[in-house]
């Protein structure tokens, strides 16, 4: 496991660092959200996921190089999520591509808007406005056994955290509140996206999107290699 730290402002390189880390993220841990996704949906979801997350290496890498990403200032602290989320919202498949595209975009508007280098109070009104817009769009509540379940309480533990807190501790906060949701979501019955089609067939197992949001927010501080690294405090 990478012993880098999580960023202390979140700078173009920062931001930069953490996605990569969360590309190798979800590549260790694929076929264990893979496993998952067989039990409580059709278990593409692992596949799709790393699929993703290989094209936003590519899109990164693009960045890194100068070339892509629209109008975006490429150097600002927004252009990696923002070339993230258009991955997410024009390529990838299955009903979770284009809602992690959701959080990936108001992400990259909240720290467009935030003053040079943004903070923990960009991070708390992407969050919040991402989670927004998927709960919109799939029109899931905390509850129905999805991504909700985890995006909710991590958006509820950066809102606490001061806005001048340093975003590495936001982010890991963020983090345990969204692995508490996730794993929160093992025995109940799916009452939203494909886990709904399994009936109680999906009792007894934690709903892979919601454990790729603690992914995301831990893959901030350091490269997951298991779903067992998830922080718990």
């Amino acid at each position: 496991m990478s012993d880098q730290p999580g960023p202390k402002g979140l700078t173009h390189a920062a931001v930069m660092d953490w996605l990569t880390r969360f590309a190798a993220t979800v590549r260790s841990v694929e076929p264990e959200l893979t496993v998952l996704d067989q039990k409580a949906g059709d278990g593409d979801f692992g596949g799709n996921l790393v699929t993703g997350m290989d094209s936003v290496r590519r899109a990164l890498d693009s960045l890194a190089a100068g070339s892509g990403n629209g109008e975006r200032n490429r150097r600002g602290p927004d252009a990696p999520l923002d070339a993230a989320a258009r991955v997410f919202l024009d390529d990838v498949g299955g009903t979770s591509g284009p809602l992690f595209g959701l959080l990936f975009q108001e992400l990259a508007d909240a720290l467009g808007m935030a003053a040079d280098p943004p903070g923990t109070a960009a991070l708390a009104l992407g969050t919040a406005a991402g989670t927004a817009a998927i709960q919109r769009v799939g029109e899931a509540e905390v509850g129905d056994k999805t991504m909700v379940d985890a995006l909710v309480p991590a958006a509820r533990a950066l809102a606490s955290c001061e806005p001048t807190a340093d975003p590495a501790h936001a982010l890991h906060v963020a983090a345990v509140a969204a692995h508490r949701g996730a794993r929160s979501t093992t025995d109940l019955r799916a009452r939203r996206g494909r886990a709904s089609y399994t009936g109680d067939h999906a009792r007894g197992v934690p709903d892979p999107g919601a454990l790729t949001v603690a992914l995301l927010f831990a893959s901030a501080h350091t490269e997951l290699t298991s779903l067992s690294r998830l922080p718990v405090s």
